[in-house]
């Protein structure tokens, strides 16, 4: 079932609303008393946020996968960024404790209702956020919000979603 629905939800462009997420993101309270934010950089169809490094009273972070975790590393508009194994664009920086960091602003393919997420499926975001005592939110389309996206035990909601 999860399959069918991750084909469903990739297929779904994500970035149409992407500047409106943003600006509903910066409203909430979570954003505003967040000094360090945790952002992704996006693929082709996904919520693109990243407008937000227009903001400079905040540090900014994108993840780097290393193996099989996720590290925190600092990122400014014009920094180096490598290709991964995923095709995704990470920072070269070096990481920080993932504890530094306020808020994750965490990617999703589609939501549920209990604010559980569907990734692409390797788990990474779930144990990154196992001991995180950080804030998380998930920004997405409304019509990527489903009734369940069923949620296994290792799975871990977000504190928050904000939708449009």
């Amino acid at each position: 079932m999860k399959n069918k629905l991750r084909k469903w939800a990739k297929e779904q462009d994500k970035s149409l609303k992407s500047r409106r997420l943003a600006e509903l993101l910066i409203q909430t309270k979570e954003f505003r008393e967040s000094k360090n934010i945790m952002l992704f950089y996006p693929l082709a169809k996904e919520v693109n946020l990243l407008a937000l490094l227009d903001d400079k009273t905040k540090n900014f972070f994108l993840p780097r996968i290393d193996n099989d975790n996720i590290l925190c590393c600092p990122y400014k508009t014009g920094d180096v960024l490598t290709l991964s194994r995923f095709n995704t664009h990470e920072p070269v920086s070096a990481p920080v404790d993932k504890n530094t960091i306020d808020l994750v602003i965490i990617p999703a393919l589609c939501c549920d209702k209990n604010n559980y997420r569907l990734g692409y499926g390797k788990g990474f975001y779930d144990r990154f956020l196992q001991d995180f005592k950080g804030k998380t939110i998930i920004c997405i389309p409304e019509e990527l919000i489903v009734e369940t996206v069923y949620p296994e035990s290792h799975d871990i909601p977000a504190g928050k979603v904000i939708s449009c």
